[in-house]
């Protein structure tokens, strides 16, 4: 399986999702990550989530929504053959991408933008800057 990191914003994530299933990966998409659920969002515990304190954050993530998120997010990281980071992106895809690495996964970034340079994407198999590039480098996982 095929775990893709990104972000809500990042329009390009649904195309890669598709196009790793076109090739024929099974592939986990945050968005849609179980049968009828369309994903975790911090709305759907506190519509003023983007102001909480820290406090209120704690108490947020000790949600029992929270927690479900988190752990279909980490049951398929858990899960995973190969990590691909989609830029764009925020902390937490970053953070899921680094436990990949960790754990010994295959990984890869999408960079047909570059936010900002950074020397720790080093770490991975492969910096990509088209999608072509991640399909011919998922390609040879299959």
């Amino acid at each position: 399986m095929i775990y893709v990191a990104s972000s809500w914003r990042n329009g390009l994530q649904p195309v890669v999702v598709a196009a790793l299933r076109d090739q024929g990966h099974e592939v986990y998409d945050f968005r849609n990550p179980a049968p009828g659920d369309h994903g975790f969002s911090w709305r759907t515990i506190d519509p003023d989530w983007q102001h909480a304190s820290p406090a209120r954050f704690r108490e947020i993530l000790a949600h029992p929504i929270a927690n479900r998120g988190f752990a279909l997010d980490m049951d398929a990281l858990r899960a995973c053959d190969a990590c691909v980071l989609v830029l764009p992106c925020g902390r937490s895809a970053h953070l899921e991408l680094g436990w990949a690495v960790g754990d010994g996964k295959r990984t890869a970034i999408l960079a047909e933008e570059l936010p900002e340079p950074e020397l720790m994407y080093k770490m991975v198999d492969l910096i990509a800057v088209s999608l072509h590039e991640v399909l011919a480098w998922t390609g040879a996982l299959a």
